[in-house]
């Protein structure tokens, strides 16, 4: 399997998980997202990331999968930096009001990253 990769196990799909993540996570804005993480609870292999971005913001489904799609492949590309151990539930949250170019996502992740690694180290 490739470095940069990007498969269903590192999709975070479990409603529980989702839920956990959202109840008891902490998070931090970063725009265009607000970003939430927590431990992961189970005996996972990888980080699991989850993408959204909000029916309110974009009413149309091809902005709102334009958005996500970007957001994963700019997370595709640069989560060999993010620290091996824990392993996280992370949830990228889309904030903006419009759809950013791929290179603005791209930089936003590459921070969050940074970010999430230096929280990791102070836990």
């Amino acid at each position: 399997m490739g470095k940069f990769s990007f498969h269903t196990g590192e999709r975070l799909k479990k409603e529980k998980l989702i839920k956990e993540l959202f109840n008891k996570g902490s998070s931090f804005n970063l725009y265009p997202f607000r970003i939430m993480y927590l431990p992961n609870p189970d005996e996972s292999t990888f980080h699991q990331v989850l993408f959204t971005a909000t029916t309110r913001n974009f009413k149309k489904a091809v902005d709102r999968n334009k958005i996500k799609r970007r957001s994963r492949e700019a997370y595709r590309l640069q989560k060999g930096q993010l620290n091996e151990t824990p392993k996280l539930l992370i949830g990228f949250i889309y904030i903006a009001k419009e759809i950013l170019d791929y290179k603005q996502i791209s930089e936003a992740i590459t921070k969050a990253i940074t970010r999430l690694n230096e929280a990791k180290m102070r836990k």
